[in-house]
């Protein structure tokens, strides 16, 4: 059979010294370190077969796909399905202990964590991502691809397609800052999920006045 990779690739990390979560707003860009953090992960495939490059519309999406872009001599394609989850918190500080968590005014949109109440549908992001996936393999068939997503969206793919329920505790994602989750096909057929970190030895370089979503 045909074997096809498809790489979901979570952006670099942002700058946000505001500390909002910042969801589809414009104008969140890379910092620094998310810059190189692009750049590490574009290395890490050198010698990798592929053969096309596909980003989320947001900023800090099309950022990270760059490196790879021009490494593999590739133009970065947008498709809007894998842009971040919407989300109502979106624009206000959300940390522990603190924010828009804190405010009573807000605790009626925490109701319902199944589907999320506050939130994009769990089932819609997931139906999005898997028909990105399917489309990017069919466009990359024999061939890999990468796919420059977020978080969400990335883990939301992840569970769909190993069979897991989508509600679940966001601090046990395993879609950190740069992250590759592979989804290696055989034909058409889902042969197995790979998870890497090629800019692990970044991570704990975290800018202060950056957070990554």
């Amino acid at each position: 059979m045909t074997q096809t990779t498809v790489h979901l690739m979570r952006h670099g990390e942002v700058y946000n010294p505001a500390k909002i979560l910042y969801g589809r707003l414009p104008g969140y860009r890379l910092s620094g370190l998310g810059e190189q953090m692009a750049e590490v992960v574009a290395k890490s495939l050198a010698g990798h077969d592929i053969t096309a490059v596909i980003a989320s519309p947001l900023e800090r999406a099309q950022q990270t796909a760059l490196p790879l872009a021009s490494r593999f001599e590739l133009e970065v394609r947008t498709d809007d399905r894998l842009i971040e989850s919407a989300n109502q918190f979106e624009g206000l500080a959300t940390g522990p202990g603190d924010g828009a968590f804190a405010n009573p005014r807000y605790w009626y949109r925490l109701r319902n964590p199944f589907t999320p109440s506050w939130g994009e549908p769990y089932r819609e992001v997931a139906a999005r991502m898997m028909a990105a996936v399917q489309d990017a393999r069919l466009i990359a068939e024999g061939h890999e691809v990468v796919l420059v997503s977020h978080q969400m969206p990335i883990w939301m793919a992840r569970r769909y397609a190993e069979g897991e329920r989508l509600w679940h505790d966001p601090r046990k994602r395993q879609c950190s800052l740069a992250s590759l989750t592979s989804f290696r096909f055989d034909g058409a057929t889902l042969a197995g999920i790979d998870y890497t970190e090629p800019a692990a030895a970044l991570l704990g370089r975290t800018d202060p006045a950056a957070k990554g979503a």
